[in-house]
């Protein structure tokens, strides 16, 4: 998950269950998306391993990373491609000691330089930082601004996500200051999903050739 421009990440809404995982094929299909990240709530491990295989095939048929949101173990017996780490959702060190060098660890960071620091030390392979805007999927609790992007993208390699109610109408002053990743979910899976895509996409180019 490195490249010198900008690139979608995908995230999952709450119910992935019924026709989701045609939606999910026809996103992937419509334009480039770096990774995908799994994210479901208070379902059993199992119940949520179910869910995820036919939607990490659909990945995996794609080049698309496969992240698990939160749950290392849920990672792990998937095998998948990494997992995303709240504040609370245990260590880096942990994480790679149960996934193994290649997984893929991301951090939330929220607005905090402190954090996002801590997390690089500890051996992340990228750092999430929002929420940039308000958001419909979570409750935002944190607000950060663009200028975060543009500090850490000037002293540090490790690639930098940008998340929080990112819309293809909203996100270029985030592509401009930085961000390697738009972690984005309703404005893809909020309407029809291959316009959303395609209009992040157009967004993207569009800014990237005034970065």
């Amino acid at each position: 998950m490195s490249d010198p421009s900008c690139q979608l990440y995908l995230i999952s809404p709450l119910d992935v269950s019924g026709t989701f995982p045609d939606r999910l094929a026809r996103a992937l299909d419509a334009a480039e998306v770096a990774a995908f990240q799994f994210r479901v709530k208070g379902l059993a491990e199992h119940d949520a391993a179910r869910l995820a295989e036919p939607l990490q095939r659909i990945c995996a048929g794609r080049d698309v990373a496969f992240i698990v949101n939160d749950s290392v173990g849920l990672a792990k017996r998937l095998g998948a491609d990494g997992v995303h780490l709240g504040q609370d959702d245990g260590t880096v060190a942990d994480a790679r000691a149960r996934l193994g060098r290649e997984a893929q660890i991301g951090v939330t960071c929220h607005a905090s330089r402190h954090l996002a620091m801590e997390a690089g030390e500890a051996g992340a392979d990228y750092v999430a930082f929002g929420a940039f805007f308000p958001s419909s999927t979570k409750d935002t609790r944190h607000v950060a601004e663009a200028d975060l992007l543009q500090w850490w993208s000037s002293l540090f390699e490790l690639p930098c996500v940008a998340i929080g109610g990112i819309t293809a109408h909203n996100c270029a002053p985030l592509v401009k200051a930085g961000a390697d990743f738009l972690a984005v979910s309703n404005a893809v899976w909020g309407g029809d999903e291959v316009a959303g895509i395609q209009a992040l996409t157009a967004a993207i180019s569009a800014a990237l050739a005034e970065r």
